[in-house]
């Protein structure tokens, strides 16, 4: 007996399954074998070479692998340029290789292939370390200093030919990811070579650059003009900049030290340990002329002015942070943070004692060559302040006056109260200072405890208290008060000047009620969106912004013909207040907006719509709502159209009642943004349809929001729906069907049920040829709403709706950037839950799970 080709498996023919983990495991070695196979060499030459347990080290047999001048040239060792790209210098160093060569190599060779992914590594890597040995070499034959100093250094680092690559591969990638990759790599690049500058971060860069080049030969093509930044992208670039001085002087104390033009800055966050003990007896026996000195080393002693004294990149990094989100008080931040960067440079290297002695012009040059490192780490801070001058106006974002002025009275109560505790504990323990101290001394120490250890000698003697009270509020009092400092200024970041007035309700609704903004249009109004406006004010889009994401509701409000305009102006605004935009619930004709915006999208729901002026119940696919609806009016059940407003106390007593008893039969939290509530159904264009038993008892109320058409009512959209306790069976259904036959009375032209949530249209599968590709994102929505099934019962709800014979409509999502959707989600889910408590994610964690 032969089975027929297209015929399904029974289960014994259908094969095992395999896990998730497996086949992603699969899928990953068929897209990035070679990096696997790097990964996996790295850790076999570790193994031989022993660099695996124990660091290279000069004179051992790895060396014979290395590059280097000592190696490649002075040894005659020409190979080392191949095979340091496959050993790694230390255990460390293995860790990063392979933690690399799994991602960033990986992703090299999706876009480039594995043979080209290869051919990448290998010519960038090989000539990245082959012309940087040759530089170094000819460098420090000519005294160069930095040549000299790591002319007997050599290099194992696979990272050089990693990095090569990717930038590389930068040129297959998509515009918005090219910027990214090569942004991002050149910017960690530059801040090693800087600032750590030891021989492998030299050879990275060289590279990194080869990779530009070669990805030109690889992928021709003319070069584009230099399109005009965003603010967005001006922002983060400048951001990165900041972000890059506060992290490289770090970057430079990494072992054995920094060699980079820029490393001296780290000398200034970098302290030696010193006996705290001996140097106060020492002292307070004979206060000698070294005695400021090791005063200054104990007083940088511990974990609170270890703190203090980064406190300079601190604040850098917190106004990275701003300046990405187009702050001016983090332009502000900068600027001041900077100034005070060439003060500590200037007093810490001694400008004013500098001299230059030569005997000789390689002296002469040498010494010419420290003045200009020295110089550097005042021109970095001298540069970052005109770049942010430059750049200003991109930092126009304030907070409110309100917001402003809490932040300056908990900044100002912080400082006072902490400045007079020390001081009063220093004034009563005068005599416990080593030197003695004056009430002037204690003035002066209580400033000092503010500012980074580098500024003491600007402050006068140095004093060090041995009460135990006071060295404790020596050493925390600063840190706690920029930790205060710190948190406010991110809380102010968030306060943006964002809110709407009753002229723009009433200029939203008249433009509403023009026409536009679709059946969904009228959230527009509730509490929690503001407005934006076109420039003529033809246009508008309701919206509300959560940690930093702006969410659009429903379709633009504005005339068709208008919509591209009306959707790409406001994303310009969105833009130059630094927010994400993403457009959420709108229908269908606008997705060609967003495709020629090159924009993502996914359906994020399906609407269900009903045709009143064609909708009479007849036919077996409205059996159980005509049965329902007969069985209401066999128990003499009445309708009422209405308003809130035009309610009687008694059925207006009772709605409330009715919500109230749902609300309180519910442990989950209940959800806002597109799902009305109370207050949202007592407006006043909001109509209300209830169901009324014979003894004046509401059995159950809906209520339903309107769309506009030149000023007249041409759609309803249900949103509010109740129904009390010992209702008849089917009463969702009779309120439902009677609204429509109402409507049609009324000429309404649309009845939505609004959409339902992570819901997919039936899907015709007769057919495979007509069925819709199904993307990750499809499978990731299909998989959230099986999660949130038990809490929320979207499939149930969407189910319900179905028994209308409804046509569907899909709603989408759009947003600019797929990096961006955990923010997107997170956001969606805070407009949805604002206000939820633990209690209430406890409850929702337990319905999902159990």
């Amino acid at each position: 007996m032969s089975t027929s080709p297209t015929a399904p498996r029974s289960p014994a023919q259908r094969p095992a399954q395999q896990p998730a983990l497996v086949v992603a495991l699969r899928r990953y070695l068929h897209v990035a074998p070679a990096s696997v196979a790097l990964a996996a060499v790295v850790v076999l030459t570790s193994i031989v070479t022993g660099t695996m347990w124990n660091p290279a080290r000069t004179g051992g047999a790895s060396l014979t692998w290395a590059a280097g001048v000592s190696t490649t040239i002075d040894s005659g060792r020409w190979w080392t340029t191949l095979t340091a790209l496959f050993v790694t210098a230390d255990p460390v160093q293995l860790v990063v290789v392979v933690l690399l060569a799994l991602t960033l190599m990986a992703s090299a060779e999706r876009l480039l292939g594995t043979a080209r992914a290869v051919l990448a590594f290998l010519v960038t890597g090989v000539l990245g370390i082959g012309l940087g040995v040759l530089i170094q070499w000819g460098a420090a034959s000519v005294g160069e200093l930095w040549a000299q100093a790591t002319s007997f250094d050599f290099t194992l680092d696979p990272t050089v030919g990693i990095i090569g690559a990717l930038i590389t591969a930068s040129a297959f990638a998509s515009h918005l990811w090219r910027r990214r990759i090569r942004l991002l790599t050149f910017a960690v690049v530059a801040m090693f070579v800087l600032y750590d500058g030891d021989q492998n971060d030299f050879y990275r860069l060289i590279a990194a650059l080869l990779g530009l080049a070669l990805g030109a030969l690889l992928r021709p093509g003319r070069m584009r003009a230099l399109r005009r930044s965003s603010h967005s992208e001006t922002r983060t670039l400048v951001a990165a900049v900041v972000a890059i001085t506060a992290i490289g002087p770090l970057a430079s104390l990494i072992p054995p030290g920094g060699f980079g033009p820029l490393s001296l800055l780290g000398q200034l966050f970098q302290h030696d340990l010193t006996s705290r003990d001996a140097v106060l007896t020492a002292c307070d026996q004979n206060f000698t002329a070294d005695c400021k000195l090791e005063l200054a080393l104990v007083g940088a002693d511990g974990i609170g002015p270890l703190v203090l004294s980064l406190l300079p990149l601190v604040l850098l990094i917190v106004t990275a942070i701003g300046l990405r989100r187009g702050r001016h008080f983090a332009l502000v931040l900068g600027i001041v943070v900077n100034v005070a960067l060439i003060v500590l440079a200037l007093v810490a290297f001694g400008v004013g004692n500098i001299t230059l002695d030569a005997a000789d012009a390689r002296e002469f040059a040498q010494a010419i060559e420290v003045l200009i490192w020295l110089a550097a780490a005042l021109l970095v801070p001298v540069a970052s302040i005109v770049l942010l001058i430059v750049t200003r106006r991109q930092f126009q974002i304030r907070a409110p006056r309100s917001k402003v002025a809490r932040f300056t009275i908990l900044v100002v109560s912080a400082f006072v109260v902490l400045a007079l505790a020390y001081l009063v504990a220093g004034l009563a323990s005068l005599t416990e200072y080593v030197p003695d101290a004056s009430i002037g001394d204690v003035f002066a120490s209580t400033v000092r405890r503010f500012i980074p250890t580098g500024y003491d000698a600007v402050l006068g003697t140095i004093i060090y208290p041995t009460s135990p009270i006071v060295v404790v509020l020596y050493q925390w009092v600063g840190p706690a008060f920029w930790l205060v400092f710190v948190l406010a200024t991110m809380r102010l970041y968030s306060a943006t000047i964002t809110g709407r007035t009753p002229s723009d309700e009433q200029h939203f609704l008249a433009l509403l009620k023009r026409g536009g903004g679709g059946t969904l249009g009228f959230m527009g109004t509730w509490p929690g969106n503001v407005y934006w406006f076109t420039e003529d004010g033809e246009g508008a889009i309701p919206y509300r912004v959560i940690n930093g994401i702006a969410i659009a509701l429903s379709d633009p409000v504005c005339v068709p013909d208008r919509a591209e305009r009306t959707i790409t102006e406001f994303i310009g605004f969105c833009d130059a207040n630094s927010w994400t935009p993403v457009f959420y619930s709108f229908h269908k004709p606008f997705l060609a907006v967003f495709e020629s915006l090159a924009w993502q999208y996914a359906s994020v729901g399906e609407e269900t719509l009903m045709h009143p002026q064609t909708f009479d119940m007849a036919g077996k696919p409205w059996q159980k709502v005509r049965q329902a609806h007969n069985r209401g009016l066999k128990e003499n059940m009445s309708t009422l159209w209405t308003t809130w407003d035009d309610l009687p106390p008694i059925l207006a007593t009772q709605i409330t009642a009715i919500s109230e008893q749902w609300v309180s039969e519910k442990q989950l939290p209940e959800m806002g943004f597109t799902l009305g509530a109370m207050d949202e159904l007592k407006d006043p264009d909001v109509r209300l349809y209830l169901a009324i038993a014979p003894d004046g008892a509401v059995q159950a109320v809906t209520s339903w929001l309107p769309s506009y058409r030149d000023g007249q009512v041409v759609g309803y959209t249900i949103d509010f729906m109740r129904r009390g306790d010992d209702t008849i069976p089917g009463i969702m259904e009779f309120v439902i069907a009677s609204a429509a036959l109402h409507m049609q009375q009324l000429g309404v032209e649309v009845l939505s049920l609004s959409g339902a949530p992570l819901a997919t249209k039936p899907v015709d599968t007769d057919g495979d040829a007509d069925s819709p590709e199904r993307s990750a994102m499809d499978r990731l929505l299909e998989l959230l709403a099986r999660i949130l099934e038990p809490a929320y019962g979207f499939a149930s709800l969407f189910k319900f709706k179905s028994k209308f014979n409804p046509t569907y409509e899909t709603i989408y999502m759009a947003y600019p950037d797929p990096l961006a959707l955990p923010a997107i989600g997170a956001a969606i889910g805070k407009a949805y839950l604002p206000d939820v408590t633990p209690k209430e994610y406890l409850a929702l964690a337990r319905t999902l799970i159990g």
